[in-house]
């Protein structure tokens, strides 16, 4: 996993938020009881500020989540520390809370998800992603083709080959591996480097065959991720996007419903020992 400040304050924030929620106090209760105004509470959840250390002991004691002190405190210095690895690409050519999402990515603690369309940019190769992303915006020019590709590469080598690792489990729609992109030794390729992934430590697969039918992920992809290990039960956000935004739900009824949705999914998919014998003999078909 790769830290990333922006994200780490975004995890912080919420996780007091969800503190403060829990201990049923209002944003203008906890201003008052330890004098700060109610922007400053309100930019700390929002994930724009952090608190001071000794404002960050007296928090947590108010939402009686003392015990806490000490990791927050690390989660703290984590966040102040270093900067963005995504700082380098074009935030203009990313949907608006991409960049966001790819820091939350990879300080994850889990992965979890459901794909319907194509195979997860996280684990595409790079002649796979270059098609996809060169199709999928024709007006792009080269250089911002290898830019985006570079970008994909990048997120591969942070999350999945980083030290530690984040837990992913993702469920795959059997369309979206059958759907051609770019020549035969490029779907090839592609399904082989899957089949190898499903192998790796800590990486569980899953196809949802064809035959399977209306099914709770009809409306689209989705990514479930948890929160860093220092936040203790705080439940962390979904992020899902559209062909002209993305969003990012955190609302305990929202993950909820995602929640639901993903269970019923990787229930109605084929086991994750199955999956790398799948891809290998969908390989072959190319």
């Amino acid at each position: 996993m790769a830290d990333s400040p922006t994200a780490l304050k975004w995890w912080f924030g919420g996780a007091l938020r969800h503190l403060r929620e829990n201990a049923g106090l209002s944003r203008e209760d906890v201003a008052t009881e330890i004098g700060v105004s109610v922007s400053g509470i309100t930019h700390q959840e929002n994930g724009r500020s952090l608190p001071k250390p000794v404002e960050l002991e007296r928090l947590l004691s108010l939402y009686r989540a003392p015990e806490k002190i000490e990791s927050f405190k690390s989660l703290r210095l984590r966040a102040k520390a270093g900067t963005d690895w995504f700082q380098d690409f074009d935030p203009g050519e990313m949907p608006s809370d991409f960049s966001l999402f790819l820091g939350l990515e990879s300080s994850a603690a889990q992965l979890e998800s459901w794909d319907s369309q194509i195979v997860p940019g996280l684990l595409q190769t790079e002649a796979f992603a270059r098609d996809v992303i060169s199709r999928a915006n024709p007006t792009l020019k080269e250089h911002e083709v290898r830019h985006l590709v570079a970008l994909r590469r990048r997120r591969h080598d942070l999350v999945l080959s980083g030290n530690p690792t984040p837990l992913v489990h993702r469920v795959i729609a059997e369309s979206a591996l059958r759907w051609r992109v770019g020549n035969d030794e490029v779907m090839r390729e592609q399904l082989l480097f899957l089949a190898a992934a499903a192998q790796r430590p800590g990486t569980r697969l899953q196809i949802l065959p064809l035959s399977t039918g209306a099914h709770p992920g009809v409306d689209g992809s989705f990514t479930l991720l948890s929160s860093p290990p220092e936040l203790g039960n705080y439940p962390g956000c979904v992020y899902a996007e559209t062909l002209v935004d993305s969003y990012l739900y955190e609302k305990p009824d929202q993950i909820a419903a995602y929640r639901a949705a993903l269970t019923e999914l990787q229930h109605r998919a084929c086991p994750p020992d199955e999956t790398p014998a799948l891809l290998r003999q969908l390989a072959q078909e190319w």
